[in-house]
């Protein structure tokens, strides 16, 4: 479908683009409802910008109803390390603009977590996820405990039948989108 990933983060960013909209009550109607989410004591999750599907309603919710949420840290080498959410009006400023908890608890934080949701421009019905081409999250994501569900934020759009992928790509076991789950095949 796509030439290369470059190519494919290009279209997708200028589609994002073009059909923004709000998606926030819809991630967390949808999440809300999973087994894993009802489950899970430590979520690790991140805060969006911009046109992402909205993840602010579901952290509220995540923190009013008992559970730890860890947040990124963007580091100058683009790795991430996690602190835990201390609530919405806590977090500070990080690089590139993006909102991070105060307190660092360092890269190998999210090994306790026992669900991650990531972002992504796109992932294709493999479980390959499409960053934006830091690495960042390849890098974490193998850090994560084995067995734990690796869910990836898109729009309902942005799944795809096939996505270009490298060898250190992470994948992911399903897209969170504002309507639905939909379970993929990694291979």
């Amino acid at each position: 479908m796509f030439s290369s990933k470059a190519v494919a983060r290009q279209e997708l960013l200028a589609a994002r683009q073009q059909s923004a909209v709000l998606s926030g009550p819809g991630l967390l109607a949808v999440a809300r409802d999973q087994a894993e989410v009802v489950d899970a004591r430590t979520i690790a999750v991140y805060v969006s910008m911009g046109t992402e599907p909205q993840t602010g309603p579901l952290i509220d919710w995540l923190l009013a109803s008992g559970r730890e949420v860890l947040l990124p840290v963007l580091y100058a080498d683009n790795d991430l390390g996690w602190g835990v959410a201390p609530g919405a009006a806590d977090l500070v400023p990080g690089r590139l603009g993006l909102s991070e908890p105060p307190v660092d608890l360092g890269a190998e934080a999210i090994a306790a977590a026992e669900l991650v949701i990531c972002p992504a421009l796109a992932v294709d019905r493999h479980g390959v996820r499409l960053g934006r081409g830091g690495g960042s999250y390849d890098r974490a994501l193998a850090r994560v405990s084995p067995g734990t569900p690796v869910w990836a934020v898109v729009h309902d759009s942005e799944i795809v039948d096939s996505l270009p992928a490298d060898p250190h790509d992470q994948p992911v076991q399903a897209a969170l989108t504002p309507t639905r789950l939909v379970q993929l095949s990694p291979g």
